[in-house]
């Protein structure tokens, strides 16, 4: 273990020394921004209050969309299990959703609604359908003789979530959150920077494209995949601990 997590760093300052040099043999700050420039301005954009301000709302915005986007996968997924007839009905319009390219939803998403709510609502519609057909399939896997089981002796309905379809959907579930947290980040993001909302990752992103603060946009992509990344551990944190093993 110790020797894996050494070799890792390892390989994360080799990567960074190829990018210093790429950096160097480029010697052009506006092509491409090196790691130590980079650095700098992060440091700098930190002794702000807006870039604070921005990366709270960008955070609690897709936090928001992917609470909302997971619940709604979640209750429509069970609904489908239960009801052969409402899977059919909600089977074009999840195709739909999973298929449409983010940028359409972005543009639809300014045109009825405001800039500030983009990030929840794209969030939210990225993580419902991978959310929705992978708790879909775990449903789908339960086991037959356990669920017969529990007709005969009776089980009460938390019973029966707990001991028959909570182990059948937690490994889907895991599977769908893992690969959720990092789109619904990837696409809020990238509808910020679309709708540029006030206080946003988003926004600093397509700021410093204009001004051609190459170092300043890799300081906030920098900063977004750190945030995705601690908002992937920290679901799936919390989800080992309320699901069964």
């Amino acid at each position: 273990m110790r020797n894996s997590a050494v070799r890792r760093i390892l390989f994360v300052f080799i990567w960074l020394a190829i990018w210093q040099a790429a950096s160097l043999l480029v010697h052009n700050n506006i092509l491409l921004a090196g790691p130590y420039e980079t650095i700098l301005a992060l440091l700098r954009l930190g002794k702000t209050s807006e870039f604070w301000i921005s990366v709270l709302f960008t955070v609690l915005k897709i936090a928001s969309g992917f609470l909302i986007g997971s619940s709604l996968g979640i209750f429509l997924a069970a609904l489908s299990y239960r009801f052969r007839a409402f899977r059919e009905f909600v089977n074009a319009p999840v195709s739909v959703i999973k298929s449409v390219p983010v940028a359409s939803f972005v543009i639809l998403v300014i045109i009825w609604s405001k800039a500030a709510f983009l990030s929840v609502v794209i969030s939210a519609l990225v993580v419902f359908p991978i959310v929705y057909l992978n708790v879909l399939a775990g449903l789908d896997s339960a086991d037959r003789k356990l669920i017969e089981t529990g007709r005969i002796f009776r089980f009460r309905f938390r019973d029966k979530i707990r001991h028959i379809y909570l182990p059948a959907v937690s490994s889907h579930l895991e599977s769908a959150v893992s690969s959720s947290s990092g789109m619904a980040f990837k696409s809020g993001i990238a509808a910020e920077v679309i709708g540029r909302p006030a206080y946003s990752i988003g926004n600093g992103i397509y700021l410093s494209k204009i001004t051609l603060l190459t170092s300043d946009l890799l300081a906030w992509t920098f900063c977004a995949v750190i945030l995705a990344f601690l908002f992937e551990k920290a679901v799936s944190a919390l989800l080992r601990r309320i699901l069964p093993e």
